[in-house]
């Protein structure tokens, strides 16, 4: 186990600092105050992160930190953490490590006890799932699935079950490849498109996966965010393997109280109905 103050710490500190995905005037006053003010910027395209900053007129030296170099690149940017030199890292738009590279470089940070902080800001997930108007409180956050449609299938074959609000991100040049997927997989469920999120031609699609087909691919531009709704069919499982899950859960130590109350809670099944199989039970 370990605690790290971020702010208290005397090492050198990794932000990960989320940038606007389209409205430039969501980029917080914290945000661009620290992109001032750390020694480097590792940026997954220096191109679009020079055109933000130049906006904004910041002048700051940036490091291309991508998928491609990530190894490689994070031992440079550990040597400026040791040698004191603070770090921010950016994507091209909204959080780092998110469907996008970081990764590499914070789990070596952290493993050498580096503070790590998050500049909070603009997000495309969180408004497409609470403007989607399916259930927000529960959800999967999925990302890309794979661009090959065997992979794909396979993917979602795995996620078919899981009972909260699904959320995808795709490239326009899949999104009607992808919906084909998902109808084929997750049938006909309710579904929300949300896309160009913050910006002027921001749009929602909301309706079934079989009326998603009849959209135009022409109109289905930007980069997108596919909520679509969680398994609602009833499991079907036998009395006798809820018995046999319930002396499981008791042979690995739990009260019979708590055993009803965690599979009626995993099966989706009432707790009266599990409580009457337990009494069964020797």
């Amino acid at each position: 186990m370990e605690r790290i103050k971020s702010f208290s710490s005397t090492k050198a500190i990794v932000y990960l600092v989320a940038t606007p995905i389209g409205n430039l005037k969501e980029f917080s006053p914290r945000a661009l105050e620290v992109l001032s003010n750390v020694d480097f910027i590792a940026s997954e395209d220096t191109r679009n992160t020079a055109s933000l900053l130049s906006h904004f007129d910041i002048k700051n030296k940036l490091i291309s930190y991508h998928e491609h170099n990530e190894s490689q690149i994070s031992l440079k940017l550990l040597e400026y953490l040791r040698e004191g030199k603070s770090l921010a890292i950016v994507s091209d738009a909204g959080y780092p490590l998110i469907s996008d590279p970081g990764k590499t470089i914070v789990s070596k940070a952290i493993e050498e006890g580096f503070p790590v902080s998050v500049v909070n800001g603009s997000n495309a997930f969180i408004p497409a799932l609470i403007a989607s108007n399916l259930p927000a409180n529960h959800f999967y956050f999925y990302g890309f699935l794979d661009a090959r449609s065997s992979k794909r299938k396979a993917e979602l074959v795995a996620l078919k079950q899981i009972k909260d609000t699904l959320i995808f991100y795709e490239a326009p040049h899949r999104i009607i490849d992808t919906l084909k997927d998902l109808l084929e997989v997750l049938g006909p469920r309710q579904f929300s498109l949300a896309r160009e999120i913050t910006k002027m031609h921001e749009e929602y699609i909301r309706g079934t996966l079989d009326e998603a087909l009849e959209l135009d691919p022409n109109t289905l531009k930007g980069e997108m965010v596919i909520v679509v709704a969680g398994n609602k069919e009833e499991l079907v499982i036998s009395d006798e393997k809820i018995i046999k899950i319930l002396k499981q859960e008791l042979k690995n130590g739990l009260t019979k109280k708590e055993a009803i109350q965690e599979i009626a809670s995993k099966l989706n099944i009432k707790k009266n109905y599990v409580y009457q199989l337990a009494m069964k039970i020797n």
